[in-house]
């Protein structure tokens, strides 16, 4: 199982979802492993103070998507 979490902007599109948003995410779910969760930075800085630990995976160009992100994985405790 691949999980993501991810937090942007999608657009309505009669009975269809589109948008840069839903572009990210679909790239993001690509670079997750099997039973691994990964976030943007945006994600990450959202939940500080949390607890959550994470992984740096670096900065990763998406395909498709403007400028570099950087990625990160949920750490199991």
């Amino acid at each position: 199982m691949v999980a993501l979490l991810f937090v942007g902007d999608i657009e309505l599109l009669g009975d269809d979802a589109g948008g840069i948003g839903l572009a990210i995410a679909a790239r993001l779910t690509s670079l997750a492993g099997a039973d691994e969760v990964v976030v943007s930075s945006t994600v990450k800085d959202l939940v500080a103070g949390s607890g959550i630990r994470f992984q740096d995976r670096g900065i990763q160009a998406l395909k498709g998507v403007p400028e570099q992100w950087r990625i990160f994985a949920v750490r199991s405790t």
